[in-house]
């Protein structure tokens, strides 16, 4: 049965962490995750509909096959996290139950968001389970992501799910109180800041990229997430997922953890979805005046301003148009495939048609799938 509650709602991301979920190692607490349960259906009777990204399957794995630590070989991880699956989603669901919930299993690899008809599929499904009052929960699906195609870590994912839900917070519960200016572990005189801009690039030179012994990221990985829903429009806060009522203090606009906003207009829809690719298929090489026209105007690319293919890219796939310093411009979605690219770069759009026997597109890439480059996520790739 869908909502029929009229008052106006918003949307959250909320992640939680392997060091919150799992009990020191020893498995999944259960009584952690029954509290944030109870937080988060607080948080819906606030007007806030959840989509929970939650680690923890490889490190339930671990504990259910007896190994004294987490893996490091990929089909050891890929074993663990589909043991580990299992349990996750029975702890959620039993607990959402009891407080008559239903939740829905989504499990993602990059390549469900970088194809984009799995991207909008992805998209209704999940705006489908908020509409009918379920609380999807999100993890990778690690049991077969391969090294090329996995998120890294679940922060990158929440940054992910919030662009593709256009969330308006992402909540990134950790074992840490939120976002120091110094390491607090080695000076005392650390303070938290409270709050700050998701671009500032200052902030990454305050982050460690030292993960917890169940984890995958570090503080470095949040601030990039936080930049990354930023691009949507969605607000981040890192905070502790320790601190009582923490979800129900955030939901009434209490300042708890580090508050990161976006500094810029939201991205149109099928912008977010060029500009989270993780992924670059090939690179375009631009002349100054090229690079500038992206630069400035934001307009079209057309081949007359590329000097140099690279790279092995179909038509339709994401590629990164770089400047002649090798600075990354903008990125987007190709019209012609690598060979064709080739033959037609320096060429006006006049010559196309003559050199390869066809006209496709006059640009090679049109400025609706043209997005430009964030210069803090440039060097992610």
């Amino acid at each position: 049965m869908s909502r029929t509650d009229p008052t106006p709602r918003t949307r959250w991301v909320i992640k939680v962490g392997s060091a919150l979920v799992t009990d020191n190692g020893r498995g999944l607490d259960h009584a952690r995750i029954g509290d944030w349960v109870r937080q988060i259906v607080a948080a819906r009777g606030q007007g806030v509909d959840v989509v929970l990204v939650s680690s923890g399957s490889v490190a339930e794995g671990v504990r259910r096959l007896g190994w004294s630590q987490r893996p490091t070989a990929l089909h050891q991880l890929q074993a663990a996290a589909s043991v580990g699956q299992m349990g996750l989603v029975q702890a959620y669901e039993a607990r959402f139950q009891t407080f008559d919930v239903r939740t829905g299993q989504i499990l993602l690899t990059h390549e469900d968001l970088a194809d984009r008809q799995r991207y909008l599929n992805a998209r209704v499904t999940l705006r489908a389970l908020l509409e009918l009052g379920v609380v999807p929960v999100v993890n990778e699906n690690d049991t077969i992501a391969t090294d090329e195609i996995r998120f890294g870590d679940n922060d990158t994912l929440a940054a992910l799910v919030s662009n593709l839900i256009e969330a308006d917070q992402l909540v990134i519960l950790t074992d840490q109180t939120g976002l120091f200016d110094a390491d607090p572990r080695e000076d005392a005189s650390a303070q938290l800041i409270r709050h700050a801009a998701a671009e500032d690039e200052a902030l990454e030179r305050l982050c460690s990229d030292a993960p917890g012994v169940l984890g995958s990221g570090g503080m470095r990985t949040k601030v990039a997430a936080a930049r990354r829903a930023a691009r949507s429009g969605a607000m981040t806060r890192i905070a502790s997922g320790r601190e009582p009522d923490v979800l129900q203090r955030i939901a009434a606009g209490e300042s708890v953890g580090t508050h990161l906003e976006p500094s810029r207009e939201p991205l149109v829809a099928r912008k977010q979805w060029i500009a989270g690719q993780l992924q670059v298929r090939g690179r375009l090489c631009l002349d100054d005046g090229a690079a500038e026209v992206l630069r400035e105007h934001g307009r079209s690319l057309l081949s007359v301003g590329v000097t140099r293919v690279e790279g092995h890219f179909r038509r339709g796939e994401m590629v990164a148009c770089l400047d002649p310093a090798g600075r990354e411009v903008a990125r987007g979605l190709v019209n012609y495939d690598a060979a064709a690219a080739s033959r037609i770069a320096g060429q006006p759009t006049g010559h196309i048609e003559s050199l390869l026997g066809y006209l496709s597109e006059p640009e090679l890439i049109h400025r609706d799938n043209l997005v430009l480059t964030d210069p803090g996520l440039a060097s992610e790739d």
